[in-house]
């Protein structure tokens, strides 16, 4: 039995301790080693300090369980150092103290009883403290007497003390741990994030990025299943892509309706993050659909994925047949992962798209690849529209469009959106392009709905000076951020290097196309030159003789010719035709000698050429628009005889009966002059053929007329420097257009 008078010292050194307590506890830091279980048997120790005789039992409280840590057992004094089995009852004291959140004492407490096996070590009072920080109870401190007698009020007090440090102490303990924990975590996120980064730099396929994302997710939140599921082209369902699952089967539904009733439905319609504890409360319980019959998920987590642009790309997805296996940090995370899920995939469609251009590019013409660029433009940028519009001197020319523009569209280069993209070689954007001046077609807006534009310059990488502009225009306010996002200007920029290839590889094949054929002329004129001039000899030494044995006839036989006028004009008409086919063969000879190009004018080359033709008074000839064109670069007889085959050619094919229209304009450099029959027209698949030497329609109908002229007619026109071309439907006539580089200066 301790007296009054031991009070002064007991408490001067449970003052000490008290500041040792203090001291340890405020030394701990987030990069201190936490020895809490030391800092518990001080403060145990301080306790049967300030109660001599006493022992001292310290547990922590464990609040999500609402139970007692017995592993976290701290004690001081004798006996109970070797106690056994006295674990806090759910109904003891210890319970009461939580409860009630204040001291218990056992003799106040007449209903309960001491823990049997404390009571068998010879304990007869308890204190009971709860151990409370911020509302929070940590654990409870037990203090035994083995004296039937009440503690005193000095004890108490002191005791109110040490209870208090001890209950900062576990929680301070707890607090930098949970901080330890959260940066480890943190760390393991971060490694995790740039795993991810990694794998999509890796340029693996897009399902393998997807599945090892979806991997990484799952071990990370302790998921049990997990799956990607991405938008169509459509923008209707939701398709799996990619699935990580433990002890499940594949999803029974492959394609998922964004507009039926499913959470991931909902995260797609509603562009919203879903961290769904339970799945049986409301509302998910009613629209939450099993993915597996034989075993029932609980919790749900799901985020959508949505590009830079505002576009949605899909929904990942994790689910647990565990309650609450989700946390707000578990959320964060999936969406940090998603973000990079989206990296991946909008860097697999523009991988894909770029491989597709570019075997395009060998195979297919410049109009092919550039309606395709503007398809894959709408796709990759969730576009409603898109066009290339190519440069032609001030002038921009449309050349694709996936809708809206009709093809040959001219815009101004300046003072247009597309023509200041060109002259800032830089993208250009505007907000709402039904109001902007820039834009010259409102109304087109207007009618498709378009706001949003991107435009960007039509150049190769290695060039400076841009060919065209390519647009994109979306629709709506949902569409976004199609103007501001960087991603879409690059992918739109990347699009336009390969435009640029398309129009340069079309002008290169234009350019070899023109020197085999500048090629293949010289050689069939070399081939004819020689022929001719064999001919040329043969003629000379057959028909040749032709006048000089007419007149050594008629030497000879004067009498009888004077007596024969019949045979005497014969004689004389055989002399002529001999002398005329001469002259003839002289004539044509003359084409195939080298031109010598000289200003020329149209019109006169054409009514020399209607001239020469003799058409039957069945056909009519209508000329418009060639009086007042300016000079071409030309040979005057040459493109006498290139008008004269057209208007043979058309006499033929509507056979003596019809109308022939010659028109001419002028246009940047170049005269242009079209001859148009009114004739059965030329079927498609012959319009290639009919310029080759070897191709004749007239067959056995027209004997005596070898019917190369329209060969001649291209042969010419390759040597005058220009073109021709035919166009017709195969049913309505045909029209041959020819091009002609105009003189310097204009003038014949």
């Amino acid at each position: 039995m301790h007296t009054q008078s031991d009070g002064l010292p007991r408490l001067l050194e449970a003052l000490g301790r008290l500041n040792q307590i203090g001291d340890a506890i405020n030394r701990t830091g987030p990069g201190e080693r936490v020895d809490v279980a030391a800092t518990l048997r001080l403060i145990a120790e301080s306790a049967i300090m300030v109660v001599p005789g006493a022992s001292a039992v310290i547990y922590a409280w464990n609040e999500a369980h609402q139970s007692f840590d017995p592993a976290s057992r701290v004690s001081a004094g004798e006996p109970l150092a070797a106690v056994h089995g006295d674990e806090p009852r759910p109904s003891g004291l210890g319970a009461r103290a939580i409860a009630a959140r204040r001291r218990i004492l056992s003799y106040e407490e007449p209903d309960l009883t001491i823990h049997p096996a404390v009571a068998a070590t010879g304990a007869c009072t308890v204190a009971c403290y709860p151990l409370v920080v911020a509302d929070e109870v940590v654990g409870a401190l037990y203090v035994y007497l083995h004296e039937a007698r009440e503690f005193s009020q000095l004890e108490l007090l002191m005791l109110d003390n040490l209870v208090n440090q001890a209950a900062m102490a576990i929680y301070h303990a707890r607090r930098l741990a949970s901080i330890r924990r959260d940066l480890t975590r943190r760390e393991d996120d971060i490694a995790r994030l740039r795993r991810a980064g990694l794998l999509i730099s890796s340029r693996l396929r897009l399902e393998e990025t997807l599945e090892a994302i979806l991997q990484m997710a799952m071990e990370v939140t302790g998921a049990h299943y997990g799956i990607f599921r991405l938008v169509d082209r459509p923008g209707q369902n939701l398709v799996a892509r990619a699935v990580a699952v433990q002890g499940l089967r594949r999803p029974l539904l492959e394609t998922l309706p964004i507009q039926a009733t499913s959470v991931m439905g909902w995260v797609a319609r509603h562009r919203q993050p879903a961290l769904i504890r339970d799945l049986r409360e409301e509302p998910w319980s009613r629209i939450y659909y099993p993915l597996d019959h034989e075993l029932e998920m609980r919790s749900e987590l799901a985020v959508p994925l949505i590009a830079a642009g505002g576009r949605l790309e899909g929904v990942l997805n994790l689910e647990s047949p565990l309650v609450g296996a989700f946390s707000e940090q578990d959320s964060l995370l999936l969406q940090a992962l998603a973000t990079q899920a989206v990296i991946a995939i909008q860097e697999a469609r523009l991988l894909d798209a770029l491989q597709e251009v570019a075997r395009r590019l060998l195979g297919e013409t410049c109009d092919q690849v550039l309606a395709r660029l503007v398809e894959l433009a709408c796709d990759l940028l969730d576009g409603a529209a898109s066009a290339i519009w190519i440069l032609e001197g001030e002038e921009l020319v449309l050349h694709a469009a996936s809708a809206g523009h009709p093809r040959g569209e001219r815009l101004p280069l300046h003072g247009s959106l597309n023509g200041q993209a060109v002259l800032t070689r830089g993208p250009v954007t505007s907000a709402n392009v039904q109001c902007d001046a820039r834009f010259h077609r409102p109304d087109l807006a207007r009618a498709n709905g378009w706001t949003r534009a991107l435009v960007v310059p039509v150049v190769a990488a290695d060039d400076r000076e841009p060919v065209g502009a390519f647009s994109v225009y979306s629709v709506g306010n949902e569409a976004g951020h199609l103007a501001e996002s960087e991603w879409d200007k690059k992918v739109l920029t990347c699009l336009a290097h390969y435009a640029a290839l398309a129009v340069h590889n079309a002008a290169r094949q234009e350019a070899l196309r023109a020197a085999q054929e500048q090629r293949a002329v010289a050689e069939t004129f070399a081939a004819v030159g020689d022929l001719a001039a064999n001919l040329l000899h043969q003629i000379n030494n057959k028909v040749g003789t032709i006048p000089v044995r007419v007149q050594g006839i008629e030497d000879r036989c004067a009498a009888l010719l004077a007596q024969d006028p019949y045979l005497e004009a014969n004689l004389a008409e055989i002399e002529r035709s001999a002398r005329e086919a001469m002259e003839t063969v002289r004539n044509n000879l003359y084409h195939l000698r080298p031109i010598c190009r000289v200003p020329v004018d149209v019109a006169t080359c054409v009514q020399a050429a209607i001239a020469a033709s003799r058409l039957p008074r069945t056909i009519a000839v209508e000329c418009d628009g060639l009086e007042g064109l300016p000079a071409v670069t030309a040979a005057e007889r040459s493109l006498e005889l290139v008008f004269a085959n057209l208007l043979e050619n058309a006499a033929d094919a509507m056979e003596g009966r019809g109308h022939i229209a010659i028109r001419g304009s002028a246009d940047a450099g170049w005269v242009e002059v079209s001859v148009s029959d009114t004739g059965p027209g030329i079927p498609s698949e012959l319009q290639a053929r009919i310029f080759e030497l070897s191709y004749s329609g007239r067959g056995a109908s027209q004997p005596g007329r070898l019917g190369f002229g329209l060969w001649w007619v291209k042969t010419l026109m390759a040597r005058l420097g220009g073109t021709v071309a035919v166009e017709s439907d195969g049913q309505h006539g045909a029209t041959f257009r020819l091009r002609l580089p105009v003189a310097e200066g204009g003038e014949p």
